[in-house]
C-alpha cells in the first residue's frame, strides 16, 4: 500500500460522490494507491467505473455538486485542502492533466502557438518569442512534422490526431513532475494510437516525469505501464505489475476483463455493471461473479496481498 519514502503521489481513501435528482452517486468509493517516482500506473476499468473522476479529482478539477473525501498528498500537503490560488501553481507546471477530448479542450478562436506559449508566460515569466521557440523545439522531440507551420495553424486546421498529439505537447511543456492522461487513445485508430503512446513515452522520459494512464484499453495499458491497477464500480480490485497482471490476473474480475479481448475469444462479462447510487451490498462484483460465495453478497472485502499484488476478493483470504 501507499508508501511515501518512493512515491511520487499518494492517494488515501479516496471518497467522491455527486449529489444529484435522482440520489447521491458513489463514483469512486474507498481508493488507495501511491504513484511511485519515475514509473507509468495504468488504471484501467470499464467505462463508468470513476477512473476519470479520480483523474478529475487530483487536481480539484469536478463540478460543483461533487464532495471529496480523503487525502491526494503530493510533497508533503494535501492537494484536496488547498485553495484555488494554491492549485493554480500546481496545475499544468507540477501536476498536468491530459484531456481525453481535444476537441474540447483547444480553444478555437487561438493559434496553436497561442495555446502552447501562454502557460510559459503566465507561470515562468517567458518573453513570447522566446516561448514560440521551446514550442517550437518541443514539437520538433515529439517528432511532430512542421512545427513552424502547426504553431501558426488553428484547431479547426488540423485532424483529430494532431490535435491530441498538440494536447499533449501543451500539457508537457511546463515539464510537469507528473503527468495524468485521460484516455488519450480514445477514437483513434491503431496507427495514431501507437503514435500517441509513443510521444507520451517520450515526453515521460524527457523529464523523468510520473504519469498516471487512465484507460479502457487494456492493450494499450499493456505496452505503456508499469503497473496497472483494475477498477470496477469505483473501487480498485487488484493492483500490481503489469507483466504478472497480464500472465496471471487474480480477481475474478480481472479474469473477466482479459477474456473479453479478441485475442482471448471476446467473451463478454456477464450481467451490466451495477448502479451508482443503489450499489449491492458486500463484494460490488458479485452479481456477476461465476465464484461468488453466499459472503461475498453480505461484507465487502479488504485488501489481501500475494506476491507483490494486492487483491480485493474473498477467494484470497
Amino acid at each position: 500500500m501507499p508508501d511515501e519514502a518512493t512515491s511520487s503521489l499518494n492517494i488515501r481513501e479516496l471518497k467522491v460522490t455527486f449529489d444529484t435528482p435522482l440520489g447521491t452517486v458513489k463514483a469512486v468509493d474507498d481508493v488507495s494507491f501511491e504513484l511511485n517516482a519515475g514509473e507509468t500506473l495504468a488504471l484501467v476499468g470499464e467505462t463508468g467505473c470513476g477512473k476519470s473522476v479520480v483523474a478529475h479529482s487530483i487536481l480539484k478539477l469536478l463540478p460543483a455538486n461533487a464532495k471529496i473525501k480523503g487525502q491526494i498528498l503530493f510533497r508533503n500537503q494535501n492537494l484536496l485542502k488547498l485553495g484555488e490560488k494554491d492549485l493554480a501553481q500546481i496545475r499544468g507546471k507540477e501536476i498536468s492533466l491530459i484531456m481525453q477530448n481535444p476537441a474540447l479542450a483547444l480553444n478555437p478562436v487561438y493559434s496553436i502557438g497561442h495555446q502552447m506559449t501562454e502557460p510559459l508566460m503566465v507561470h515562468e515569466g517567458m518573453r513570447k518569442a522566446k516561448a514560440i521557440l521551446k514550442a517550437k523545439d518541443l514539437l520538433k522531440r515529439l517528432r511532430f512534422i512542421g512545427p513552424d507551420v502547426a504553431t501558426r495553424a488553428y484547431p479547426f486546421e488540423m485532424s483529430g490526431g494532431m490535435k491530441q498529439r498538440i494536447l499533449i505537447g501543451i500539457s508537457v511543456i511546463l515539464n510537469p513532475k507528473i503527468i495524468i492522461a485521460d484516455e488519450p487513445t480514445t477514437g483513434l485508430d491503431s496507427r495514431l494510437r501507437d503514435m500517441v503512446l509513443e510521444e507520451l513515452r517520450l515526453v515521460k522520459e524527457m523529464d523523468r516525469s510520473s504519469m498516471i494512464f487512465i484507460s479502457h484499453d487494456l492493450k494499450a495499458a499493456r505496452e505503456i505501464s508499469d503497473r496497472i491497477a483494475i477498477m470496477y464500480a469505483g473501487e480498485i480490485l487488484e493492483i500490481g505489475s503489469t507483466a504478472e497482471f497480464f500472465k496471471e490476473p487474480f480477481h475474478p474480475y480481472s479474469k473477466k476483463l482479459l477474456d473479453s479481448l479478441p485475442e482471448r475469444g471476446f467473451n463478454p462479462i456477464p450481467g451490466t455493471s451495477p448502479s451508482v447510487i443503489h450499489p449491492p451490498e458486500g463484494c460490488k462484483f458479485h452479481p456477476r461473479c461465476t465464484s461468488r460465495k453466499e459472503i461475498c453478497s453480505k461484507e465487502s472485502p479488504d485488501f489481501v496481498r500475494i506476491k507483490d499484488r494486492d487483491i480485493k476478493c474473498v477467494l484470497y483470504s
